[in-house]
């Protein structure tokens, strides 16, 4: 197991499994985390809740950073756009490591509907990203079966190779460092609705903002986000840590931070950008945007000397970007600041967004 990996802290008995979305941190530790298969020394980065990567040891000074995710289409969203959205959701991952893609595996369990024209469109942009990202696919399952379905049609994973000097993972956050944020909270939850629910959107706000909230979709990557934090240096030399936020949002992700890393964090929501455009579809399918499902929000913590240079690179690469906080040591717990009041910060454990989806699409058929 990794040098630098420590055993989650003592977990309560494990609860149920949730309804829908992502297990919980005590389910975790109480039956995955035990049982991991055979120890080697080459992993430096092994499974643990919150981290959106592993890393092996390659040798002669090179590793490999890896994560796994489904492959996620829904037809609905167009062939092209769905499989953007899946590949990127991979390649995010991936990135947090400061280390670029470069490698790719994929197995798709397609359903019987899928026609050979749908698999084409996908598969296009699928290499076509691939191909712009410098990744290589280099082996893969491709079929179609019975009891297969969208959105979930398989599986896939991305490595990214580079010099084991310059990866980072949540566990490398270290006290005094700033924490940073991209875009704003709910990115992936604004642009799911307004794509999915374009009338009901369209219906409250107009046409102009309808507009603005489905072009909020093509935010839902981290991966220039990532690369360009990266570039300014990492570990002593800047960046010492990068988290996407997905399930339970940018609260989710901080508090997870804070777990990997053991350290206490102070945050100021007040400091968080919210979009127009997320404000308004949070509020029309009431969901709270701080704990909503956030791909393409990337929390970054970053040595304080090198803060400000982030923020500036990211803005002139115009993805909007804010120092919200300080990461403390642990003794000092974890803080969030509304309105000027302090309050404990915690993982929700519950993100809104998959009730919210569901309540929605059972109303658009009624």
């Amino acid at each position: 197991m990794a040098s630098n990996q420590q055993p989650p802290a003592a977990a309560p008995a494990a609860t149920d499994l949730p309804a829908i979305g992502k297990i919980s941190a005590e389910v975790f530790s109480e039956v995955i985390y035990p049982r991991l298969g055979r120890r080697r020394a080459d992993v430096l980065v092994g499974p643990q809740h919150g981290v959106d990567i592993g890393v092996l040891d390659l040798g002669d000074g090179r590793v490999m950073a890896l994560t796994t995710d489904p492959f996620f289409i829904v037809p609905a969203y167009g062939w092209e756009r769905s499989a953007w959205f899946a590949l990127h959701i991979l390649c995010s991952d991936a990135a947090t490591s400061a280390l670029a893609p470069t490698h790719m595996t994929i197995d798709l369990n397609l359903p019987l509907s899928l026609e050979r024209e749908g698999l084409e469109r996908m598969w296009q942009t699928v290499h076509e990203e691939c191909e712009r990202l410098g990744i290589a696919i280099v082996t893969g399952h491709t079929a179609r079966y019975e009891g297969c379905n969208y959105p979930m049609v398989g599986g896939a994973t991305v490595m990214a190779i580079g010099d084991r000097e310059a990866y980072i993972d949540p566990t490398m956050a270290r006290p005094g460092d700033a924490v940073l944020i991209t875009k704003g909270p709910a990115i992936e939850a604004t642009g799911l609705f307004a794509a999915t629910f374009p009338d009901r959107v369209r219906a409250r706000f107009g046409e102009a903002f309808a507009r603005q909230a489905q072009d909020v979709f093509w935010q839902m990557s981290v991966v220039e986000d990532a690369r360009i934090a990266a570039g300014v240096g990492v570990r002593e030399q800047g960046v010492t840590s990068m988290h996407d936020a997905t399930e339970c949002g940018v609260l989710g992700a901080l508090a997870e931070i804070a777990a990997a890393a053991n350290v206490g964090l102070a945050i100021d929501r007040d400091r968080i950008p919210l979009p127009e455009e997320v404000r308004g579809v949070c509020e029309l399918f009431a969901i709270d945007p701080y704990i909503s499902i956030g791909e393409g929000t990337l929390l970054i913590t970053c040595r304080p000397a090198q803060a400000d240079e982030v923020v500036r690179r990211l803005e002139a690469a115009e993805i909007r970007a804010a120092i919200i906080g300080e990461v403390l040591p642990p003794e000092r717990g974890c803080t969030l600041t509304v309105a000027g009041r302090p309050q404990p910060l915690e993982h929700p454990r519950v993100d809104p967004f998959w009730e919210a989806f569901g309540r929605a699409a059972a109303q658009a058929e009624a």
